[in-house]
Formats: C-alpha cells, sequence, structure tokens
C-alpha cells in the first residue's frame, strides 16, 4: 500500500525541487513521471531544466501526458513514483477533451483522480503528486480559464483527501497542511 503525498504551491515556490529531494530520500530506484508535453520551444527548455536536476541521480522517466493510472499498473518496483505535475495533466485532460469537440466536468476529474488515486494506492512504496495552486488569483475572464482553474481545484481536492501528507510551499518554504508531510 503506497503512502500517498501532495506537494503544492504556486509557480516558482520551489514545489519540484521540495519532492524531489523528498523521493530521494525515500528510494534509491525512483520513477518521475513527467505530466508537460512540449509544446515551444520556451518549454523544451524547462523540461531539459527538469530533466537535468534528475541526471546522475537514479531516476527513470516515464512521459505520460494523459493515462496516469496506467503508470502504476505497467511500473512496478520503484520505491517512490513521483508525479509532476497534477496541473499540467488536467490541461492536457482538457485538451484532448476540447480537441474532440467534449468537454471534461468535474465529475469526470474525480473519476479519473479516483481511478489515479486507486492505481497509485496499490503501488508498494511511496507516491509523490506534485501540483499548483491556482486557486488563489484573480477570477479569470474567460470561461475555459474558470473551467480550468476549477478542474484543478477539484483534483487538488481529490488527491489531498486521500494523501497522508499535504505540504504547500511558499517562498521555497515548506509548509505542512497534513500530515508528517515529506521532507
Amino acid at each position: 500500500m503506497a503512502r500517498i503525498a501532495l506537494v503544492t504551491g504556486g509557480c516558482r515556490s520551489g514545489k519540484s525541487a521540495f519532492a524531489q529531494q523528498a523521493a530521494e530520500r525515500i528510494s534509491p530506484r525512483r520513477l518521475y513521471v513527467a505530466t508537460c508535453p512540449v509544446t515551444d520551444e520556451e518549454m523544451r527548455r524547462r523540461i531539459e531544466a527538469h530533466r537535468q536536476a534528475r541526471r546522475d541521480r537514479q531516476w527513470e522517466t516515464v512521459e505520460e501526458p494523459l493515462d496516469l493510472a496506467g503508470v502504476f499498473g505497467s511500473r512496478p518496483g520503484y520505491g517512490v513514483v513521483l508525479v509532476d505535475c497534477v496541473t499540467l495533466w488536467i490541461n492536457n485532460l482538457l485538451y484532448a477533451a476540447e480537441s474532440v469537440g467534449l468537454a471534461i466536468d468535474e465529475v469526470e476529474v474525480n473519476a479519473r483522480c479516483s481511478a489515479m488515486l486507486d492505481a497509485a494506492a496499490r503501488h508498494p512504496g511511496a507516491v509523490i503528486f506534485v501540483t499548483n495552486e491556482v486557486g488563489l488569483g484573480i477570477v479569470p475572464e474567460n470561461a475555459l480559464a474558470r473551467r480550468y482553474r476549477d478542474l484543478v481545484g477539484r483534483a487538488n481536492q481529490a488527491i489531498a483527501a486521500r494523501a497522508e501528507s499535504v505540504t504547500l510551499l511558499c517562498c521555497g518554504i515548506p509548509l505542512t497542511l497534513k500530515g508528517a508531510g515529506e521532507s
């Protein structure tokens, strides 16, 4: 049964580095699940910076933009799995649905989160999810951005409810919201 942790915070708050350091203290057998697709040159550089931060640190990386539940079933044997990040996963789900003329709603996000968390819970090691806290700013001016904010908020709530620990990063400082934290 996996120990599930959630690491959240604003953009550039130190979430990914904190989660990576926590994972490296848990196990030498580590899987990094990257949800970010390469969309442009700037994003390619960001992804490469994250890869460099893991280079020579015993990480295996799998890129999976949509099927997070499937990753857990197909990748046994890791002491820790780090999923970075839920925010982009929701973006990818929203984009995939929109691209075929469908809409994804909070009910669907809850179902996807439940399936993902059920699969994660069966993992024999630790699972750390990284996400952004996107609901602290102004209300977006368009319906799609508001729906995205709401879907991310729903996913974050679902994961936090099942997580043993939740840590908020603010200015690089971890604040334990639930449990002992992954520090």
